[in-house]
């Protein structure tokens, strides 16, 4: 089975390990078929980043996808665990975290403040009313985010 996790705890995972995670579409590489997905966060210096293989989905994958700006679910494997990506001049390290993605959709208008609230649940080991929702893949649609709104 798969582990909800919040992208930010990604690099605290081991390489094979099964993974399902929200994250926020930063760009795309056409070439390398990669997505780099955030979760920004306005005390977050250094956020992590996910950097997504997408081969497997390709056929499947849509411009709403791969629009920066979008919110998309990943159902993958963590490939490699924790590199540390380069360093502003003026800032922290970025933690970078890769993925072998095995599905992915588009999260549509999200209530990340119940999503969040509901994975950190999950994994401290309560399973509290918020968490039965997201693992059936029912994301709230209210109140929905995009980084800048």
């Amino acid at each position: 089975p798969s582990q909800l996790c919040l992208l930010s705890s990604l690099p605290f995972k081991e390489a094979g390990d099964k993974v399902r995670f929200l994250g926020c579409v930063s760009s795309y590489s056409i070439s390398s078929a990669t997505l780099t997905l955030i979760h920004p966060r306005p005390d977050d210096r250094s956020p992590v980043r996910a950097l997504v293989n997408v081969d497997l989905v390709l056929a499947r994958l849509g411009s709403e996808q791969t629009r920066v700006g979008e919110w998309v679910n990943v159902l993958g494997y963590i490939t490699s665990v924790p590199s540390i990506g380069s360093k502003p001049a003026d800032g922290p390290r970025t933690p970078t975290v890769s993925v072998q993605a095995l599905l992915l959709w588009s999260a549509g208008s999200v209530d990340l403040q119940k999503y969040e609230a509901s994975a950190q649940s999950l994994a401290a080991g309560n399973d509290g009313a918020n968490s039965g929702n997201l693992l059936s893949g029912s994301l709230s649609r209210n109140g929905g985010s995009r980084p800048g709104q």
